[in-house]
């Protein structure tokens, strides 16, 4: 259930136990501008907790995102990238376990704070819904996660999913093949879903991983605050 500024926060869904599919987002936000929501962790959301970002975190989250203010699609989804890097790391501040999260599934079976794909699109979809209720989503929608292999246990994924309101074209947003804490893999979703590679030609100007906010984005903010000024290692 989403939230809005207006309405009592919301009963969570607290239960333990795994889930085949990613759980819809619930938060609430409030009139202060705290943000509350579930986080799912421990793969499948068998782990779910309520965390809070206090109005002091909502606000470094803004101070982030305004260094992306451009309007193409690529800075369009550079943008998206880093709100969902900063409330990752906002979540991790508020559960460490998620610290202990490594890209793909590799070697944290018995890891507390792992997250598989859907964990990590229950959370994106999360932050997603959260950015567009606080203005920060300009140009795209949110759509449904997307799966592909569903009938084959071993290849299943699920990815989160936002749609350009201009071209209509759906991009996955994948938080999955990084830890926790780390800027998503986007492209768009038909190629997602022919399982191409986000690090790879011809998408891997659109997955960067630079030193700093200022190599991330093409339109520089007016305020510039310097090329070190927010940095992504």
């Amino acid at each position: 259930m989403a939230g809005s500024a207006s309405s009592p926060p919301p009963v969570f869904d607290d239960a333990q136990g795994s889930v085949s599919r990613p759980l819809p987002p619930e938060y609430a936000i409030d009139p202060k501008g705290a943000v509350t929501l579930r986080i799912c962790f421990n793969w499948s959301c068998a782990s779910r907790q309520t965390v809070t970002f206090t109005p002091k975190d909502m606000a470094l989250l803004k101070r982030h995102l305004a260094q992306c203010p451009g309007t193409s699609v690529y800075d369009r989804l550079q943008h998206v990238r880093i709100g969902i890097w900063q409330m990752e790391l906002l979540a991790q501040k508020h559960q460490p376990l998620l610290a202990n999260d490594l890209a793909i599934n590799d070697s944290e079976a018995e890891v507390e704070g792992r997250m598989d794909c859907v964990d990590n699109a229950s959370n994106t979809m999360t932050y997603l819904h959260i950015l567009r209720d606080i203005g920060e989503l300009a140009g795209w929608t949110v759509s449904s996660p997307k799966v592909r292999g569903f009938f084959d246990i071993t290849a299943v994924h699920w990815t989160a999913v936002i749609i350009d309101t201009d071209s209509g074209s759906p991009w996955s947003v994948d938080s999955w093949y990084r830890p926790n804490g780390h800027l998503p893999m986007v492209m768009p979703l038909s190629s997602w879903s022919d399982k191409k590679k986000g690090w790879e030609p011809p998408f891997e100007r659109l997955n960067a991983t630079p030193h700093s906010i200022d190599e991330l984005c093409d339109t520089p903010p007016l305020d510039r605050l310097g090329p070190a000024a927010f940095s992504l290692r």
